[in-house]
């Protein structure tokens, strides 16, 4: 049976096409009789033409005979097989594109046959190969599939090229066929990571990407918005876009104002974006100096559940950096952050912040004065995360070895609860260490009382 565009099992091929050819037929029906359009059955009528090409592909006979010895200029040094689509590297190496897509998509950004660093990833198609190899089959009598029909199971069609680059004319167009081509290129990225790597062949596509957004920020349809910034954050998910998308001049920029102007679902992806590009070292300073931490602290103080662990995550990656710590505590991230941990919201996450900013001495000082050491002495006591309260014995441990009025507090906890003691024999071996050390002063403030 076909569903939703997909054939089970294994049955002859004409009732294969029969079913996909009708299931097509009652999805375009559907399309037709709706006055709004269903996105999902605008995706399953993609799904069902893709899987009846690839029907009719695979039912076509092959008329190229492999055992025919071929010209070695000819052969793709990594499929060892007659190029259909030859194209050249940046090293000038030519390659079948199919299969030097497939070695860059893994992330290779090196020659497979020199081994050059690539300074680019833009592939140049070898007309004089192409012709060559045209010829030398015409000659020999044989007949290979077209360039347009021939790829692997992950590689694109040229059909998919001109589809890709048409979305990004579209994006300079009318409203409407901005939001019909932005919602487009952002189910495309999200379910083809081909896709994604196309924008990465090209230095125009992501500026085309943002025109709408350039053009007129306070007038921008929000649902056009979402789908930009969405898409965004599809491409960012490929590791070799990241410092792509990062260093494109617009990109920060609109996704700040993004946090800041958005709907709740744009606010929280732009936030997820932040933290996918932060990935790189290089794009934490970068983001960082731009400003995001600010509006990220204000969305964290919001506290809308859909934001939360998005956010939580960019500032967790962003405050790696030591610049970026003193970032977040100027723009208030102490305040928020305790907040949210005293009103148990998000606390595992939220705390490992927390010890991350607490090698800053303004935010040591700062988790004093707003009631810290009681808030983690409960943490710790009821907890039943290891990590939590590692994270919480070494903040108190930072606070109190900044603030000695702390230390009563921690007496007092030990001698009630034993609560100190308890992570010296069950915590994890940091939190034993920390909590140790903390005994130690304990005992030491001790003795020298006595012998006072």
């Amino acid at each position: 049976m076909a569903k939703n565009g997909v054939v089970e099992g294994d049955p002859p091929t004409a009732t294969a096409t029969a079913e996909l050819k009708r299931e097509l037929q009652r999805l375009v029906k559907a399309i037709l009789s709706e006055d709004d359009i269903n996105v999902d059955t605008i995706d399953k009528t993609h799904q069902t033409l893709f899987a009846l090409k690839d029907l009719n592909l695979k039912q076509r006979p092959s008329s190229f005979n492999s055992q025919l010895p071929f010209p070695d200029e000819f052969r793709c040094p990594l499929s060892k097989e007659l190029m259909r689509d030859p194209v050249i590297l940046a090293t000038g190496q030519t390659y079948d594109r199919p299969f030097i897509q497939k070695w860059l998509k893994a992330g290779n950004r090196t020659c497979p046959r020199t081994h050059q660093v690539l300074s680019h990833t833009i592939l140049t198609p070898n007309h004089l190969i192409q012709e060559m190899i045209s010829q030398w089959c015409k000659n020999n009598g044989i007949q290979l599939p077209d360039s347009v029909q021939y790829l692997n199971d992950k590689g694109l069609t040229e059909a998919d090229r001109d589809l890709f680059f048409s979305l990004l004319e579209r994006m300079s167009s009318t409203l409407s066929d901005q939001k019909v081509a932005a919602r487009e290129l952002r189910l495309l990225t999200k379910k083809m990571p081909s896709f994604r790597a196309l924008f990465g062949e090209s230095t125009d596509a992501i500026p085309q990407l943002l025109r709408p957004l350039s053009q007129s920020n306070s007038n921008v349809h929000p649902n056009l918005q979402e789908d930009i910034v969405t898409t965004l954050l599809n491409l960012s998910i490929h590791d070799n876009n990241k410092k792509l998308v990062a260093e494109t001049p617009k990109v920060i920029p609109l996704l700040l104002d993004a946090l800041r102007s958005g709907t709740i679902e744009t606010r929280s992806n732009a936030a997820a974006a932040l933290f996918t590009l932060s990935a790189l070292d290089s794009n934490k300073e970068l983001i960082g100096k731009s400003g995001a931490l600010k509006p990220l602290v204000e969305l964290l103080n919001e506290g809308n559940p859909v934001a939360m662990k998005d956010v939580a995550s960019a500032l967790f990656s962003l405050c790696i950096i030591q610049d970026n710590k003193a970032r977040a505590v100027r723009d208030g991230a102490v305040r928020a952050i305790l907040k949210k941990i005293m009103n148990n919201v998000h606390v595992d996450e939220l705390l490992a912040i927390l010890a991350m900013l607490s090698n800053n001495q303004k935010a040591v000082e700062e988790m004093g004065d707003l009631g810290a050491v009681p808030c983690l002495l409960n943490i710790i006591r009821e907890s039943s995360c290891a990590r939590s309260k590692e994270n919480c014995i070494a903040v108190l441990y930072t606070i109190c070895c900044c603030d000695r009025t702390k230390w009563k507090t921690i007496r007092d906890e030990e001698k009630t609860y034993g609560t100190i003691s308890e992570l010296v024999q069950n915590g994890t071996a940091r939190a034993k260490r920390k909590a140790s050390s903390i005994l130690d002063r304990l005992n030491k403030a001790v003795n020298l009382t006595h012998t006072a």
